[in-house]
């Protein structure tokens, strides 16, 4: 992923929680997405899944009963006030469902996994004891920032950031995998990413990192990396219950594919892989859900899914599992609806040429 080192993100299969943590910021708590709240009861056990589904790569989880939105949800929303992600000229929120099919559409999909069913690596709950997704950790105006030190600093923004002891890892605080960390100050509408991280004294360390500026469509250096091996951001492409929970997401949608080629491919700015074969997607080649494919029988959150990868598609973001696609946990996740997206195979879906939507190589921002 870095320089000339690729990596591939781990097979994780499971589903998160979305409660609160505390941190040392004298004002407001920060909200993760993953963390329990120190002193609160863990979270119910949840059943093994069947040998099939265990075989097949599925959470095999059952009904959640129906929600409120959830505290940290609302919590969340209070102290974003009028931070979104990204502005919404930016190529995440573009509709892709009239853009021209890629000349090697076919190849793209093929090699990915035609047959391949499309797999929400995120949900309710949690999987092997441990949270297993991408959490993402909101921190309240005026959170302290500490230093975090970098493998590669060369391709990393330099801190401090405001990243509390506490906050959310991926996979859990024991976590051998990608252990991204994601922080959304509201406040200041920016995005904290960090790739590896791990507590190091009063601050932290990671491979990589990132800060993001909301409000701005500037893009990473050419041949940088980020907190993902596109370059892009994670938070960006991340599903999340509160979009859902309106009726409507507004963004492309981060997945991985098993191998991808060198080079990449606008918005993207880093590569990772040495591959050559042109049937492979290279980072940030932009995927849609054909127009062809009836999403009516899907339940409701995953219809609501389906029809974002209609019009504003999917991103690759990493090296991972086919049609992996990347969210936020939340409690009110009902993961047999999120299950339902298995149901989608490879063969429905078709690259997309975004390159008329381009207007900079060093901006996302999409023209008329």
């Amino acid at each position: 992923m870095f320089g000339s080192a690729y990596r591939r993100v781990p097979v994780l299969v499971g589903l998160l929680a979305l409660p609160l943590i505390a941190c040392s910021a004298p004002a407001a708590r920060p909200v993760t997405v993953s963390a329990t709240q120190p002193g609160s009861p863990p979270p119910a056990a949840t059943a093994a899944p069947s040998s099939a589904a265990a075989a097949s790569g599925s959470a095999g989880l059952g009904r959640r009963p129906a929600a409120k939105t959830s505290t940290a949800t609302k919590a969340a929303a209070a102290a974003g006030g009028d931070c979104g992600v990204f502005p919404a000229d930016n190529v995440w929120h573009a509709d892709v469902s009239k853009l021209p099919v890629h000349a090697r559409s076919a190849g793209f999909v093929s090699s990915v996994g035609a047959g391949g069913a499309v797999h929400a690596d995120f949900g309710s709950g949690e999987w092997d004891g441990a949270p297993i997704g991408i959490p993402v950790t909101v921190v309240p105006p005026g959170q302290p920032k500490v230093p975090v030190s970098f493998e590669y600093a060369d391709e990393s923004d330099p801190g401090p950031y405001p990243i509390p002891a506490g906050a959310a890892v991926e996979g859990g605080a024991g976590s051998d995998g990608d252990r991204h960390v994601i922080v959304w100050d509201q406040a200041a509408c920016r995005s904290y990413e960090l790739f590896a991280a791990q507590r190091s004294g009063a601050g932290w360390k990671a491979g990589s990192g990132a800060v993001f500026d909301l409000r701005s469509n500037a893009l990473r250096r050419a041949g940088w990396t980020s907190a993902d091996a596109s370059g892009l951001s994670i938070l960006a492409g991340l599903v999340r219950y509160d979009e859902v929970a309106t009726g409507r997401i507004d963004h492309a949608i981060r997945f991985t594919v098993p191998r991808s080629r060198t080079g990449y491919t606008w918005p993207a700015t880093h590569s990772a892989s040495s591959a050559t074969d042109a049937n492979l997607p290279q980072m940030g080649q932009r995927f849609r859900l054909k127009a062809s494919v009836s999403t009516a029988g899907l339940p409701r959150q995953a219809r609501i899914i389906a029809e974002a990868m209609k019009r504003y598609g999917m991103i690759v973001a990493d090296n991972g599992s086919g049609w992996y696609i990347s969210g936020a946990p939340d409690p009110h996740w009902d993961n047999d609806d999120l299950h339902a997206l298995g149901g989608l195979r490879g063969s429905d879906f078709e690259a997309v040429d975004a390159s008329g939507l381009r207007v900079s190589a060093t901006s996302g921002q999409v023209g008329n």
